[in-house]
């Protein structure tokens, strides 16, 4: 009888693995989308997820993470392809190991409406979502992430202001380079992981971009476009 109910557990163990690696692009997807878009309040997909099953390694393509209500550019960040490494022997632990996330040359836009970026507006629907609403029920257990490096990569920045309408200027990112992400606390939500990325991302555009000094050069070109105009009429 324990031959056999072993038996019966090393098929279901095989039967779930087998079922992991053959749906496991599809998992990552549609959590990419559900919780992504659930934290931020803003439109987030992936179009296509590649996960090496051998080793753990593989890539995302066409990441689009949009903006909140009240913002007038078209997203917050989009990236044609981001390379990640996943240990693969984590995935059915409490705590999964992420080797690599790496976003290259990613378009990140970053606006300042009435009150606040929309940057800032991420970060505050995230924390909103981590509330207490959020804590898992009792019994539940909660899967946490270590993330081992992250980066952005040749990142093509914009800035843009509520007085521009949608309009914007290029301003320089540097790279982003964090490591041991959930590590000093044996594991992070995927909230808690997004909103200390999301503050990366944010306090290198701080310092990479005025918005004062935004407003006085976007003073100056439309300046110099009505004064090219009043020339034409002279």
């Amino acid at each position: 009888k324990l031959a056999a109910a072993l038996l019966v557990v090393v098929a279901i163990a095989g039967g779930a693995v087998f079922w992991l690696s053959g749906n496991i692009d599809g998992l990552i997807k549609r959590a990419i989308a559900n919780y992504g878009s659930a934290m931020t309040q803003a439109r987030v997909q992936v179009d296509k997820v590649h996960i090496r099953t051998t080793d753990g390694r593989g890539t995302l393509e066409g990441l689009f993470i949009g903006n909140p209500s009240g913002f007038q550019t078209p997203h917050a960040l989009k990236a044609a392809v981001v390379e990640l490494e996943v240990d693969i022997g984590t995935l059915a632990s409490d705590v999964i190991v992420i080797r690599k996330i790496a976003i290259l040359a990613p378009d990140v836009i970053y606006e300042k409406g009435d009150s606040m970026t929309n940057f800032d507006a991420l970060q505050k629907n995230i924390a909103q979502y981590l509330g207490p609403q959020q804590k898992p029920q009792a019994g539940e257990k909660q899967k946490k992430f270590i993330v081992q490096e992250f980066s952005i990569r040749n990142a093509k920045a914009q800035a843009s202001a509520a007085f521009m309408g949608g309009k914007t200027v290029s301003v320089p990112l540097p790279d982003i380079d964090l490591r041991d992400l959930g590590k000093a606390k044996g594991g992070a939500t995927a909230g808690e992981l997004a909103q200390e990325m999301t503050a990366a991302v944010k306090a290198k555009l701080t310092g990479a971009v005025r918005f004062d000094q935004l407003m006085k050069s976007a003073g100056s070109a439309l300046d110099q476009a009505g004064k090219a105009i009043k020339g034409l009429f002279q």
